[in-house]
């Protein structure tokens, strides 16, 4: 399988779907979203993206990535 914006790149760590569940985010507490590719866990209400390293989610919203307007406004990825 070749990687594509829908899958992310080969040898990549894959998020735990038991973890997602427990997770949200530290500022809303509401759900996240899962985006495999840039290996990020998504707020959109805090319009935040939270990053993944070594398949440890960083839930520190000053270590987050800001997101536009278009980014929040993006349907969620079905990998959740």
């Amino acid at each position: 399988m070749t990687d594509s914006p829908t899958h992310p790149p080969a040898g990549s760590p894959r998020m735990d779907p038991k973890l997602l569940d427990l997770l949200v985010c530290p500022l809303t507490k509401g759900r996240l979203d899962y985006d495999p590719v840039a290996q990020e866990l998504i707020s959109r209400g805090a319009r935040l993206a939270y990053p993944i390293r070594d398949g440890i989610p960083i839930m520190l919203p000053d270590e987050a990535r800001v997101l536009t307007e278009e980014q929040v406004l993006q349907s969620p990825r079905p990998d959740r």
